[in-house]
């Protein structure tokens, strides 16, 4: 058996950190940027200046890193000191390797790093070493791996917490313990693990990895002439993407996707609800190849009790008024399916299929010539209590009434403290929005007539795991915006 591959240790690293008016990349702008370099093992130069980012700071972000407005606004903008910035992330001399790009959280300081580059129509790319996932190799029995995690377990210190020199010399920091205290072939080891190896499909640019971001959203997966074949949601964008091209996955629809693909897009989200609901939007719009074709809005089946006598209609959700549907029970793709989620509490509950409305028989049905109906269709069981049992068998079924007073927006926070604002009207979905005009535009939406089953059966599950929801009061602007706003997260 061949000896294992030995790996080098990096010895050439930028540690950067940012500060920034947010968590997205594409809206938001980087207002501090820190630089600590490390050759060898010794520190060699350390440089940090705010950045004008050319927009308002919020008040949250103000307070949670102490840069203001009024600090900011002197500072250069980002593209005034561009060129200088490549210089400092750089190779130290002509015809060097480039250092390795090293930062805690690393995709969100190289997102934004990338993003602000774009927007001055600069190159720039690197290895990117997240010092995050190191510690997560290297200490594995471990839970938390934030930085003051790291620095509470290696007894690290920082005199400036949340501004972007102070914890890059922080992240320096680590790094230069770990070279004393670990063999170098564990930490290049662990090292070599973190930085990842991606091979693509040949039709993606080799770029993708670093464009993708960390946090959630969802994904679009295109083919020859934009042919959309596959949509995906994930807590992790860039994780759920490149996982599609590893060569162990070896499912047909991977190996389908990698040889079909031509273009990845992709949508941010501020948490699991707006990925949700932007799923189903998007496989609604595009319907692509390789998901599971999802049914139109009103599609689906619904369970109704004759309260008098028990009998069950099972009706398509057309049928029903939307203000009735809380006299219902259950969502089902097809009536087979819901006869057959009856069938089954009838024989866990002892209820009578006849009774029901489920069977045809002369004289007592089958469950009770076998003891499994307490006879309802013998006259044994009077036929009020019967219909009581039916109702309280399916009670965990009942279909939920909507719990506000009408539209709301749901206000749901991303991991930098921004919102997103999804804007919900019984159930019905009408978009999702982070500024104020998109806010105004889905305010003046109309909302379908439409009960939306699959926006339903989303909702009722996360208001069962979010069961506090805040109201907010905002009675200055339901004049204007004809809605309340609730957070969710």
């Amino acid at each position: 058996m061949d000896a294992p591959e030995a790996r080098e240790l990096p010895q050439d690293l930028v540690f950067v950190d940012l500060e920034t008016t947010g968590g997205n990349a594409a809206y938001h702008r980087v207002t501090e940027v820190g630089i600590v370099r490390v050759e060898r093992g010794v520190v060699v130069e350390e440089w940090s200046t705010l950045v004008n980012p050319e927009c308002p700071i919020p008040d949250y972000i103000e307070s949670f890193t102490g840069i203001t407005n009024q600090m900011v606004a002197a500072a250069p903008r980002f593209a005034d000191i561009a060129q200088l910035v490549v210089t400092k992330l750089g190779a130290a001399s002509a015809g060097a390797p480039p250092p390795l790009f090293a930062a805690h959280n690393a995709r969100f300081d190289y997102a934004f790093l990338r993003a602000e580059f774009r927007r001055a129509e600069i190159p720039f790319s690197a290895k990117v070493l997240c010092t995050v996932k190191l510690s997560r190799r290297l200490f594995p029995e471990h839970v938390r791996h934030s930085l003051d995690a790291v620095m509470e377990r290696h007894g690290l210190a920082c005199s400036a917490r949340h501004r972007a020199l102070g914890d890059a010399r922080v992240i320096s920091d680590f790094w230069l313990k770990l070279t004393r205290e670990l063999t170098e072939s564990r930490l290049a080891t662990a090292a070599d693990s973190a930085l990842g190896r991606h091979k693509l499909p040949e039709h993606l640019p080799a770029d993708l990895p670093d464009e993708l971001p960390e946090g959630p959203g969802i994904y679009r997966l295109y083919g020859t002439g934009d042919e959309p074949l596959y949509v995906g949601r994930s807590a992790s964008l860039r994780t759920s993407v490149l996982a599609h091209f590893a060569e162990d996955r070896s499912g047909s629809r991977e190996r389908k996707l990698r040889t079909e693909v031509r273009r990845v897009d992709w949508m941010e989200t501020a948490g699991e609800l707006g990925a949700l609901l932007r799923e189903i939007e998007s496989l609604r719009a595009l319907h692509p190849l390789h998901n599971r074709r999802l049914r139109a809005a009103s599609d689906g089946f619904t369970v109704r009790i004759d309260e008098g006598r028990g009998v069950a209609r099972i009706l398509s959700v057309l049928e029903v008024d939307p203000a009735q549907l809380t006299e219902c029970f259950g969502l089902f793709h097809s009536a087979k399916d819901a006869c057959k989620a009856l069938t089954d509490i009838a024989a866990a509950r002892a209820l009578c299929l006849k009774a029901l409305g489920l069977e045809e028989s002369e004289g007592s049905c089958f469950a009770y010539q076998l003891g499994r109906c307490r006879g309802a269709c013998a006259g044994k069981e009077p036929a009020a209590l019967h219909a009581v049992r039916v109702q309280m068998a399916l009670a965990s079924l009942k279909l939920k009434a909507w719990p506000f007073p009408g539209r709301v927006a749901l206000r749901e926070h991303d991991a930098m403290g921004g919102a997103d604002l999804h804007v919900l009207d019984r159930w019905t979905y009408l978009g999702s929005a982070r500024s104020e005009e998109e806010l105004q535009a889905l305010a003046a939406r109309s909302a379908p007539a439409t009960f939306d089953a699959h926006v339903y059966r989303v909702l009722a599950r996360y208001f069962a795991s979010h069961p506090k929801l805040d109201w907010h009061d905002l009675e200055a602007r339901r004049p204007a915006l004809g809605f309340d706003a609730l957070d969710v997260s």
